[in-house]
Formats: structure tokens, sequence, C-alpha cells
């Protein structure tokens, strides 16, 4: 653990952003790639194993983690401050340690609750934090002076001095990313940031970026898109090829298809006017309802809910470390969390593959 910043508050920050050489030095150009086989058979946990049997370490960094990340977007939304701290508990119960949040879920709220059920469980050493900064109307998108301003923001809310994995949430084309690499390069030589990742960055952008990062800027270490049984084009093409070729983690956002694969909607009368179940109800089709029915079946033969199902399908897949998943209740926890624990065989994942192709 690096060290962070102690004292009354944090010394001032040069304003003065390091960028990359003005020789840029381009990597030799890689072999064809061909559309790579994402299953990974993943070996099924020892009965009674130690919790941290279930942790997996996103490359290149010491950032181990639960192969499930807790979304907190309905933290302040759905869930008030008294259930989202439930569920938090019940996630730490689980032996869950990965957090995911941003600093324009519910304008803040979010990291606000988790910054004060880190203070009350005294869990933060043992918790990793992942949030978001760019969509926060305070500090919107990726100049050096948002992030900054986003980043002191996120840590005040969250109460600490560090966040274990930065997210830039969406890829911002007014910004040259040299500039925006380089505001994150002044804050983890401070401390305060100990690792980077994108969300929403297309693959021509990863490797912009990992092409500056040859050059002495921060790198990309994982990168979170949406991908899901129901959503699978946009990964499967470019992207998977990018993310293997950098050895990116990728955290799969929409795991549960804003809880269509979790069966939530089956019926009209499951619908509530809700923003959540209106996004589930685009899945509410000939093609949706035939992959539930598929999930239901290996659901029933793993003595797990369709939820398990759907997220162990993301974790049997290569460059997949950890898909992020909410709760809006304690309860819905433990079918998420269930799943690092089941292991799909291959006739499941051909099942899996072709109804949702």
């Amino acid at each position: 653990m690096p060290a962070h910043p102690t004292g009354q508050g944090p010394a001032p920050i040069s304003t003065s952003i390091p960028t990359a050489p003005q020789a840029v030095f381009l990597p030799p150009p890689p072999p064809p790639l061909a559309i790579p086989d994402l299953y990974v058979p993943q070996a099924a946990p020892a009965t009674g194993a130690s919790p941290l049997a279930l942790r997996r370490t996103i490359a290149d960094t010491d950032l181990t983690v639960h192969p499930l990340a807790l979304g907190t977007s309905v933290f302040g939304w759905t869930a008030d401050g008294a259930t989202s701290h439930r569920i938090l508990d019940r996630h730490r119960d689980l032996a869950g340690n990965f957090l995911d949040t941003a600093d324009s879920y519910t304008s803040g709220r979010s990291e606000v609750i988790i910054g004060s059920w880190l203070r009350s469980r005294r869990t933060r050493d043992s918790t990793v934090i992942a949030t978001k900064i760019g969509k926060n109307l305070d500090n919107p998108g990726l100049s050096s002076r948002s992030i900054i301003g986003a980043v002191h923001a996120s840590l005040d809310r969250l109460g600490t001095d560090y966040i274990d994995l930065l997210h830039f949430h969406f890829d911002d084309p007014t910004v040259p990313l040299e500039e925006s690499l380089g505001a994150v390069d002044v804050l983890m030589r401070r401390g305060q940031v100990r690792y980077l990742a994108a969300s929403n960055f297309s693959a021509e952008r990863l490797m912009e970026a990992r092409v500056l990062a040859a050059n002495g800027l921060p790198r990309f270490v994982a990168l979170q898109t949406q991908y899901s049984l129901l959503h699978r084009t946009a990964f499967e093409s470019s992207l998977a090829l990018v993310t293997r070729a950098q050895g990116m983690a990728v955290l799969p956002y929409f795991a549960l298809a804003h809880g269509f694969l979790a069966g939530r909607y089956r019926s009209k009368t499951d619908l509530e006017k809700t923003t959540r179940s209106s996004r589930g109800a685009r899945y509410r089709n000939r093609s949706g309802f035939r992959v539930l029915a598929v999930l239901d079946r290996i659901a029933e033969e793993h003595e797990a809910p369709p939820a398990a199902i759907a997220i162990a399908w993301l974790l049997a897949r290569g460059p997949v470390v950890a898909p992020v998943a909410s709760a809006s209740q304690p309860e819905q926890v433990d079918a998420l969390v269930t799943a690092a624990g089941i292991r799909l065989t291959r006739s499941d994942m051909v099942d899996l593959d072709r109804i949702s192709a």
C-alpha cells in the first residue's frame, strides 16, 4: 500500500501537468488477430474454501477483488441510506470487497453513503473503491482542472485520502488525452489515486492511450463497458481484441440488463413506473424471453437463481475480472455473490452463447 497524504489537509497541487516527450515511439504492429475464444473454463471453488480463494487480481496492480463488484448507482435513489448500509453489510458478510460508484450517481449521494458506511464499519482498508469522474456538473469533462477538482470532491464525499481505481466515466474528445492522463499522473504521485481505468472508451482511444502510456503517462489497467447475454456485439468485436492485447481487466456493467436477466420483468405487472424498470422492459421481446428460458433451465440444474447464472456466464469469459451489478435490497445480494462459486459446463456455455448470439 503506497503512502497516503496525512496532516490537516491536502498540500497544494501544482498546476503544471506533465506531458509525454515529443518523440513518440510507436510499438511494432501486432500480428493479425483472430476473434478470440472468450470462454475460459474456471476451476470450481473447493468446498469450504476461504473467501480469499474467490479473489481475482487486476493485472499489473495489487488490487485483489471479489469477482462481483457491487454497483451502487441505486444508493440514494431506489435505496435510501439505511437500506444502502444493509446492502453493504450483506455484501461484506458474503466476502465482497469491491464497490463501484461514480461522482454523478445521485449527484454524489452514492459516494456520501459509501463514505459514511466505511467510517461506521471501519472497513476502508479491506475495501476496494472504484469511482468514476467526468459527468458531475460541478466538474464536467476530463480537463486537468475538472479531473483534479472531481477527485478532491470524491475524496471528501468518500471520507478517504485515496481512490483505489479511478475511472474516466466517458471519453472527452474536446480534451487531448495527454492532458487528462497528465492530470492523473499528478494525483498518482500524491498518492490520491492508485490506478486508472477507462469506462465507455472506444478501441481506437484505448490504443491511443496505450501509446501515451508507453511514453511515461499512466495506463488504463481496466475497462468498464456494457456487456451481458443481451448486449454482446459491441464488446466482442474490437474491444475484446484490444483489451486482451493490452492485458486489461474487463468490468462489465448492466450485467443483468437492468434486472431483466434476474427474471424481474416476466410480466407487465412486474413493471414499475421507474427508469430502471422502463430500461429492463426493452428486453421483453421474443429474443429476450428465449434467453431467459435457457437461463431458467440452467439455473434449475445448478440450484441457483437466474441472476447468478447470467453473471457466471460473464465470469467464464476470458478477460472478465468482475461484473458490476447492483441490488436494491439486501436479500438480492446473495444471488449476485453466488455467481462466483458456480462453474458452468461447456454445454451450459454453448447453450447460452447460441441463444444470445
